[in-house]
């Protein structure tokens, strides 16, 4: 075993942070062994230095990050400060000065990952992001390494641990949204500020990196279609239920039909209570990957925590520094495709649309054939009012409708382009016998 050190610069000592220090001091041994020399924290970069940090030499601690990754003998840089700026242009001095990084950074990895990754390779050093998406799980190693021969069509999952968490105490408890998420707030599942969760931003960001790697192109983050869970509401929960399903918010990558192009969407969905994302509960995250030749694989796992997020940037730890003994390279950026990345109109799914219509006779069938104008067909339709549809009632029967007054009409779609199932809502949203749209959510999963 080599005896000199190997250096390790960390960025950042909150939640993440201050676990990758204390397993890096409590498993020393083991590391060493594993990579075949100690590792030494050898600086730590923090913005408030006067908080104790229990296990950590006060000595190690600086304000200073730029000064810490310029030393010239730091070996690796693990980054967990989060967002763009510093974080960016600290990354890219450390591998100036020779140091390959660790990071956690979904945010800067989805909007600047392509310059990173270029970065590194200019100078010799390796980037390793595995804590960026889905917490413990490995997830990014097996897309970039494991299945690196095989050909990935498509990436399904659920990549944010709050918003699956508020979703399933919706489905659990009956609680209404603004409910679950003061429960989410209340056990630390939720930050004071829950935007990037409940908006879907964390999960986009993820998803831009799972189809960058999955798909061998670039996709940035802007080019995920982004919808959050704040519309959800407890009737959406309730339609679901009552077609054996439940909601979760997923992160869909995908390549077309025809292998041209790819799409990468985050929204909410129904799901059939017989997938296994169905049984996924609590703050959890999980991830089905489907491949040529693999066929489906499910990610299981805590997606969020200080150890869980901690456990992930040590393996990249161990990688990073096994590479600098040896003088190899970890995987870089693979984007030979370079696949167009569509809008998600051209994405196929299903949509569960309810309605708010006028209960008189023929309100179905117009409806219906606004239906068969866009080229959708329907599935199943349900109608709840003063005279509610017949059992058997089929699309277009006016032994579905009853006196004028007010009812709810639920219709499930069979597979079609986003574009044209938006295009039909718009169009019911017009007819003078739909008093509104209640609500409109894809079905995912089947």
């Amino acid at each position: 075993m080599r005896t000199r050190p190997l250096k390790v610069a960390l960025l950042g000592c909150g939640v993440v942070g201050s676990e990758v220090a204390r397993i890096m001091t409590t498993h020393a041994d083991d590391l060493a062994a594993r990579i075949g020399a100690p590792v030494e924290l050898a600086g730590v970069a923090v913005r408030r230095p006067g908080r104790v940090r229990a296990g950590i030499d006060p000595a190690l601690v600086t304000t200073d990050a730029t000064a810490l990754v310029k030393r010239g003998d730091i070996d690796v840089v693990v980054e967990v400060i989060g967002g763009i700026e510093p974080a960016r242009g600290l990354i890219t001095t450390a591998f100036e000065h020779g140091a390959s990084v660790v990071s956690a950074n979904k945010a800067l990895l989805a909007e600047d990952g392509p310059a990173l990754h270029q970065a590194a390779e200019a100078h010799g050093a390796d980037l390793y992001y595995e804590a960026a998406v889905a917490g413990a799980i490995p997830l990014v190693r097996p897309l970039r390494e494991s299945l690196v021969g095989d050909k990935v069509n498509r990436v399904l999952g659920i990549v944010n641990g709050t918003t699956n968490f508020i979703l399933d105490r919706m489905d659990t408890s009956g609680a209404g949204y603004a409910e679950a998420l003061d429960e989410a707030t209340a056990l630390g599942y939720a930050e004071a500020d829950p935007t990037a969760d409940v908006e879907g931003f964390d999960a986009a960001a993820k998803a831009a990196i799972l189809a960058g790697i999955a798909f061998h192109t670039r996709v940035s983050l802007d080019q995920v279609h982004r919808e959050g869970i704040t519309e959800v509401t407890a009737a959406d929960i309730r339609s679901a239920r009552r077609m054996g399903c439940t909601v979760k918010l997923l992160a869909i990558c995908e390549r077309a039909q025809d292998g041209n192009s790819v799409t990468a969407r985050v929204h909410p969905a129904m799901i059939p209570l017989s997938h296994p994302l169905a049984s996924v509960r609590e703050a959890y995250n999980a991830v089905f990957v489907e491949a040529e030749a693999a066929g489906r694989l499910m990610f299981y796992g805590p997606g969020a925590g200080g150890s869980p997020t901690a456990s992930a940037v040590l393996g990249d730890l161990v990688a990073a520094c096994r590479n600098k003994l040896s003088g190899a390279r970890g995987p870089g950026e693979s984007a030979y495709t370079q696949l167009p990345v569509s809008p998600t109109g051209q994405a196929v799914t299903r949509y569960h649309i309810s309605l708010d219509v006028s209960d008189k006779p023929g309100v179905l069938a117009q409806c219906a054939m606004v239906f068969a104008e866009h080229g959708v067909s329907i599935d199943t339709v349900r109608q709840q009012g003063k005279a509610a549809a017949p059992e058997g009632a089929q699309p277009g029967s006016d032994a579905a409708t009853g006196s004028d007054g007010e009812a709810s009409l639920v219709v499930v779609t069979h597979r079609a382009t986003d574009a044209a199932l938006s295009a039909t809502v718009e169009a019911l949203r017009k007819l003078d016998t739909v008093r509104g749209v209640a609500s409109t959510m894809r079905v995912e999963g089947e």
